[in-house]
């Protein structure tokens, strides 16, 4: 009973955290887009400005650059590991604990490396809504993978007794 409980409880954090990587995907790609377009072109007589940053987003400010690279980086990451812990939602084995488990695992630190760089552009403040809508998608991202990780660890000992 109690296992079928935390299998729910697993389900429903994949959803959410499905859902919240792949709009942080979303956003991510638009600043990456935007940066692409807007960035600093170098070309026959251009030449570097003093503080060039190789990393150069027109919006926000130093630490956006980082941000937005880390946080595709963790969401791509976190879709793969939503996928897999789906996969093993639905089989609920002891086989397919150990991969949920590692790909949750690696895709909750680069949550935290991102929430960092996240942490770091709102000391920072200068930034739009789209960057703060991602900024607080990381943070949320980074207590409900977290969540999830220990809701499967939970299920897995409590099968274990």
């Amino acid at each position: 009973m109690a296992s079928e409980q935390m299998r729910s409880v697993a389900s429903v954090l994949l959803v959410l955290n499905l859902c919240m990587y792949v709009i942080v995907l979303g956003i991510g790609g638009w600043a990456m887009n935007r940066a692409i377009d807007y960035g600093f072109i170098i070309g026959p007589g251009y030449e570097l400005p003093a503080h060039f940053s190789p990393i150069y987003f027109p919006m926000g400010n130093a630490a956006t650059g980082f941000f937005v690279t880390f946080s595709l980086i963790a969401g791509a990451v976190g879709v793969a590991s939503a996928i897999v812990g789906l996969n093993h939602t639905r089989s609920w084995s002891s086989d397919s604990i150990p991969s949920a488990a590692s790909t949750a695992a690696i895709a909750w630190t680069l949550t935290l490396l991102a929430m960092g760089f996240a942490s770091k552009e709102i000391e920072l403040s200068i930034r739009n809504a789209r960057l703060r809508t991602m900024e607080a998608f990381m943070i949320i991202l980074s207590a409900t993978q977290l969540l999830y990780i220990a809701v499967i660890h939970g299920a897995s000992s409590s099968r274990r007794i």
